[in-house]
C-alpha cells in the first residue's frame, strides 16, 4: 500500500521517492526502448525479449546473469500477484462478515482456496495459443485498475474530510512512540520497495513493445506511451498515498482495501477488491507470458513471446 509507505516516509521523503522513481522508470524505459532494434530504429534487426537485446548489445555472460535477473523478478510478481488476490477475494467475503455480524466479529479468512482457484485461472489463460486472443482482457485490466484507485482516493479523501484517523509527521513513524529505531530502518526500506514495485513494469517493456506495429519506429511509439503511463500512474499513486496517508496517519494499514481501513460503504469496499482481482488476472499473464509461453508457442522453431498491447504500466493495489 502506498499509503503506509507514505505513513513510513513521511511528508517529505513520501512524495519525492515517487516522483524520483517515476523519473529513473521514465529514463530506464527509454534507453530499453531505444534497444528494441539493433541499429536503424525502424528497419534494424528487432530483439524480441529482453535477454534477445542483452545478448545483442553485451554478449556473454551477461545474457545469463540479465535473463536469470528478469525471471526472478517476473517470478516473484507472479507470487506477489497470486498472494494479493486472494487476499481481495477472501477481503470481499470479510468485509460482507463485518457489515452483517459487527465489526467485533471474528471474520478471519482462510486464503489457500482463492490461490489455488487463481492458479487454476491461470493455467487456462496460459493454454490459448496466442495471448491477443484476450486482447480485452488487458482492457478490463486497465479499467479495472483504475477503478479501484478511483474508489481507495474517494474513500480516503472522504475519510480526511470527516475524520481523520491518525496523526501525520514530516518524517512519517516516529521513533519512540510509533517504532523502535531497528523498525524505523527497516520499515523504511520496506516502504522504498513498495514504491519500486508500483514502478516494476520496464522489466517486460521490450516484450510489450514487440506488439507494436512501424512506421511509425516502435521506440517513438513506446516513449510517447510510457510519458503518458507513467505521468498518469504517478498521478494516481501521489492521490493514493497522500490521501490515505491523511486518512489514517501513520498508523495506515498496510493495504486500506483489505486491511479494513475502511468498513462502510461495505459494498463499494466490495467492488474495490473485486476490481483488484480482475485487474491482477490480466497482470499476472502480462508478467508471466515470458517466462511461461504457451505450449505451441514453445514447441515452434521461432518463439516470440507475446504480451498485450497496453499504454502503460500496470498499477499497484492502493
Amino acid at each position: 500500500s502506498l499509503a503506509w509507505a507514505m505513513a513510513q516516509l513521511g511528508w517529505v521523503a513520501g512524495p519525492i521517492t515517487l516522483l524520483l522513481f517515476a523519473a529513473i522508470t521514465f529514463y530506464t524505459c527509454g534507453l530499453l526502448s531505444d534497444c528494441y532494434r539493433v541499429g536503424d530504429p525502424a528497419t534494424g534487426k528487432r530483439n524480441y525479449t529482453y535477454t534477445d537485446a542483452v545478448k545483442s548489445y553485451l554478449g556473454g555472460w551477461h545474457v545469463w546473469f540479465c535473463g536469470f535477473c528478469q525471471y526472478v523478478n517476473m517470478f516473484g510478481t507472479g507470487i506477489g500477484y497470486t498472494i494479493t488476490a486472494s487476499i481481495s477475494a477472501a477481503a470481499i467475503n470479510k468485509s460482507n462478515c463485518y457489515h452483517w455480524r459487527g465489526h467485533g466479529t471474528d471474520c478471519s479468512q482462510n486464503t489457500s482456496a482463492y490461490i489455488i482457484g487463481f492458479g487454476v485461472l491461470q493455467a487456462l489463460f496460459c493454454q490459448l495459443p496466442n495471448f491477443h486472443q484476450l486482447w480485452w482482457l488487458s482492457i478490463i485490466a486497465a479499467v479495472m485498475s483504475f477503478s479501484y484507485a478511483a474508489i481507495a482516493v474517494g474513500l480516503s479523501l472522504a475519510q480526511t474530510i470527516m475524520d481523520p484517523l491518525g496523526r501525520t509527521t514530516l518524517t512519517g513513524t516516529v521513533v519512540g512512540v510509533d517504532v523502535d529505531a531497528t523498525q524505523k530502518v527497516w520499515l523504511t526500506f520496506q516502504a522504498l520497495g513498495n514504491v519500486a514495485f508500483a514502478y516494476s513494469y520496464a522489466i517486460i517493456l521490450i516484450e510489450i513493445q514487440d506488439t507494436l506495429r512501424s512506421p511509425p519506429p516502435e521506440n517513438a511509439t513506446m516513449r510517447r506511451a510510457t510519458a503518458a503511463g507513467i505521468s498518469t500512474t504517478t498521478g494516481f499513486y501521489l492521490l493514493c498515498g497522500c490521501l490515505g496517508y491523511s486518512a489514517f496517519g501513520n498508523a495506515a494499514p498496510g493495504n486500506i482495501l483489505t486491511g479494513f481501513g475502511f468498513y462502510e460503504p461495505y459494498w463499494l469496499v466490495d467492488v474495490a477488491n473485486a476490481c483488484i482481482v480482475v485487474h491482477l488476472v490480466g497482470g499476472f499473464q502480462v508478467f508471466c507470458q515470458p517466462p511461461a509461453p504457451p505450449p505451441s508457442r514453445a514447441s515452434s522453431t521461432r518463439s516470440r513471446p507475446t504480451c498485450p498491447s497496453r499504454p502503460g504500466p500496470d498499477s499497484t493495489s492502493p
